[in-house]
């Protein structure tokens, strides 16, 4: 039977589910919202575990470049895990889309499907707002259309651009989220191909802007990291030692005593056969600060 939600409060903007599959007891929900944040039409997906029935912990997950929400809802494998621990999952898409902006949709790390998680400065891509869309529109979306969702206790987690949107998120706000981890995240993007393309087009040539947005940077400033943050990554990833770089943000962790758990795994790439194999460990990572408060 397809899960149905209860009608939203007549002050809430309209969500219009896409799609409901059982999964593990639980089911799998997507759906449409017109953004006021990115100014288009979004989609993002939920999981949502069979118990408990109410006051259900959220983690986030944010993807990777070329992504849309369903990447991780069906290729991860995370729901058996989110089932076992009762924490509802919620994947959002990548960037804006459908605003036919010149260039967009021109590369595959920048424009369409590559939003960064940060706020635009630039002004021809002010849409691109994903920072604040994951933040704060999506929890509020969340809060108004689902009761059995306490958006109050979450926590983030992401892959390679989404890891790096995990990290930042979660380092400038630290009061929002209970946990972070990441799959071979750009940890320091201010150094790498990847992130100074993005960084040079959204927020212009001033690099103290870039920091701002910059995992590494931003741990060497946070003295409040009490909770471990968990990294796995692939030796055999192809975007290890180029765009990914986790000795710098492993140094800059030991530099300010921010408890990090860094876990080289031998012979795992970037794709979504590591991210499947080390997901329940995620999650029971997850679930574990999620529960306790």
């Amino acid at each position: 039977m397809a899960a149905t939600l209860p009608p939203p409060a007549a002050s809430t903007a309209a969500l219009e589910q896409l799609s409901s599959t059982k999964m593990f007891g639980g089911c799998n929900l997507r759906f449409r919202h017109q953004s006021a944040t990115l100014g288009c039409p979004m989609t993002f997906s939920v999981y949502l575990p069979p118990s408990p029935a109410s006051n259900l912990p959220v983690l986030y997950w944010l993807s990777g470049l070329t992504c849309t929400d369903e990447n991780f809802i069906i290729k991860a494998g995370a729901q058996r895990a989110a089932s076992a621990h009762g924490v509802a999952l919620v994947a959002p898409d990548t960037s804006p889309r459908g605003l036919n902006i010149e260039g967009e949709a021109d590369s595959y790390d920048f424009g369409v499907g590559a939003g960064f998680y940060l706020n635009a400065t630039n002004e021809k891509w002010k849409n691109w707002r994903m920072y604040d869309y994951v933040v704060k529109e999506l929890p509020k979306v969340l809060s108004d259309h689902f009761e059995q969702l306490n958006t109050s206790q979450a926590s983030i987690f992401g892959h390679s651009m989404g890891g790096h949107g995990a990290l930042t998120i979660y380092l400038k706000n630290i009061d929002k989220y209970k946990s972070v981890s990441a799959f071979a995240p750009i940890v320091n993007p201010i150094n790498c191909p990847w992130g100074q393309k993005a960084f040079s087009n959204y927020l212009g040539s001033t690099k103290s802007d870039w920091e701002e947005y910059d995992a590494t940077c931003l741990i060497k400033k946070c003295k409040e990291v009490s909770t471990p943050i968990l990294i796995d990554q692939g030796e055999d990833d192809k975007f290890l030692a180029e765009q990914l770089l986790p000795r710098n943000f492993e140094e800059a962790c030991k530099a300010v005593r921010a408890p990090l758990i860094l876990r080289m795994q031998p012979g795992y790439d970037h794709s979504y056969f590591f991210i499947a194999t080390f997901i329940d460990d995620h999650i029971a990572h997850h679930a574990q600060f999620l529960k306790s408060a």
